[in-house]
């Protein structure tokens, strides 16, 4: 029986360049060969260095880069209180997507705090999300505590469904990088923001005027 170069996985053998396109995280190396996980169902995703700092230090963004006038993709979150969320169910409205790193810090709470108080000036016309890799107990604590009502809240911890499909996972931290996505009523991208500086804020006038626009 021949182990390496070939693996063999029940009465089929597996070459290298077959599990490399099966699934592409590292498991060992052998005799140069490199062995990856079986069974990981995760393709090999685009990496764009340097997108982002966080405080000067670069940064490694996962996911393919959006811009407007494309498709917003679908993705699936969780909710506050567990339920999964699909942004297909907001379909016929004017969405404001924020992901931010994590609403325990101090740029992310002045933030949301910010939408918050913008979405409760438009009256409910435009729905805005705040997307994070906190658990959904964590943002309904934050939530409660900070008073946020015109803001709904999701968690991407399960899956990184969101952050992989917007290109805004942080490879080094599993975190999202903070970035705000305008989408239209028809689900197309009209306005792209990834914050340069993960500890800055983003342009929250520029953000509001591309969806006063669409109203």
């Amino acid at each position: 029986m021949t182990f390496l170069p070939g693996i063999l996985l029940g009465r089929k053998k597996m070459t290298k360049s077959m599990l490399l396109k099966k699934c592409s995280v590292p498991l060992l190396i052998l005799g140069g060969i490199t062995i990856t996980l079986l069974g990981c169902k995760e393709k090999a995703m685009q990496e764009r260095k340097g997108v982002i700092t966080m405080k000067g230090k670069p940064l490694t963004l996962l996911g393919g880069e959006l811009k407007p006038g494309q498709p917003a993709p679908d993705f699936e979150v969780t909710a506050n209180d567990l339920s999964m969320v699909r942004f297909s169910s907001f379909e016929g409205k004017v969405c404001i997507i924020a992901s931010v790193p994590s609403l325990d810090t101090s740029v992310c709470d002045t933030e949301t705090r910010r939408f918050n108080e913008e979405a409760c000036n438009l009256q409910g016309k435009v729905t805005v999300l705040t997307i994070s890799m906190d658990l959904p107990f964590a943002q309904k604590r934050w939530c409660g505590a900070a008073g946020i009502e015109n803001v709904r809240t999701l968690s991407d911890y399960r899956e990184a469904s969101f952050g992989k499909a917007y290109g805004v996972l942080i490879k080094e931290l599993r975190l999202l990088a903070r970035a705000v996505f305008v989408v239209d009523k028809t689900g197309t991208i009209r306005y792209v923001e990834i914050v340069k500086e993960v500890a800055s804020e983003p342009n929250y006038d520029a953000a509001l005027k591309a969806a006063k626009e669409l109203l």
